[in-house]
């Protein structure tokens, strides 16, 4: 167990936090890769007749092998989901399930400020908490992908079990889903992912949270200062409450990240 507010502690002594914890940043490893996989290998088979796309294939050892890689990849992805759920459950058992991920009204104000900082309207952004509104959209957006993917992508697999319990038309619906969902998040994650994590001027090459976990303090200030002010104030009080100065027993308590 920690000592109270050790976090926070860490936060002013090195210039810098946990944002991502282990368990989250393996969560984040297994879905990347497996999409990348999944895009490599689906997209060639979406575009057949194309030229490049048998070059893929060919890569990949020929047709039957890319279906192979795909599934698997596929099983890795679904895996990641369970795992995260699983881990969201553990940490609401034990009282240490963060709600700040969830969209607020909040979020519609920061992108319409926004939105005014990029046409010109304002010279200043707007102030940020733990989490951007384009943070939330990319956590989001992964649920309802993996809801369409995998359940599509299940059908597909296993079609002659599909069609015992439901209508042949369904394998239809599932191939068109599978297939345009599969588009529209490779072009999500290649295009608007890629630049807030990658090619974003501030932190190009790439933000190194998803390999390290930890953010700067420069970092803090700039993109989250609501959180950033909040946890100094809460240092601040943390140091006057201290049980040296109160003589007031010491608790256990920690600040918990939800990653």
């Amino acid at each position: 167990m920690t000592e109270p507010n050790a976090e926070l502690k860490e936060v002013v002594e090195n210039g810098s936090f946990e944002r991502m914890g282990i368990h989250y940043r393996i969560q984040h490893i297994l879905m990347f890769s497996s999409f990348i996989i999944l895009v490599l290998t689906g997209i060639p088979l979406k575009y057949a007749t194309v030229g490049v796309s048998r070059m893929f294939m060919y890569l990949w050892g020929g047709l039957e092998m890319a279906g192979r890689v795909h599934r698997g990849a596929a099983v890795v992805m679904i895996f990641s989901a369970v795992y995260h759920l699983a881990y969201l459950l553990y940490r609401l058992v034990r009282n240490e399930l963060s709600l700040e991920m969830l969209p607020t009204r909040k979020d519609v104000q920061d992108l319409y400020g926004m939105l005014r900082f990029f046409f010109g309207f304002t010279d200043e952004r707007p102030r940020f908490d733990r989490y951007t509104y384009w943070e939330k959209f990319d956590y989001w957006a992964v649920f309802w992908g993996i809801a369409i993917m995998a359940g599509s992508g299940l059908i597909l697999w296993f079609p002659v079990q599909t069609v015992t319990y439901l209508p042949v038309w369904v394998l239809g619906m599932a191939k068109v889903a599978h297939s345009d969902e599969a588009l529209l998040a490779a072009l999500a994650i290649f295009i608007w992912h890629f630049y807030n994590v990658h090619l974003r001027p501030d932190v190009f090459p790439m933000s190194w949270v998803w390999i390290t976990g930890r953010i700067s303090r420069k970092e803090m200030k700039e993109w989250h200062p609501l959180e950033y002010e909040r946890l100094l104030r809460q240092e601040q009080q943390s140091s006057l409450s201290s049980p040296l100065e109160t003589g007031s027993p010491e608790t256990d308590s920690s600040v918990h990240h939800p990653g």
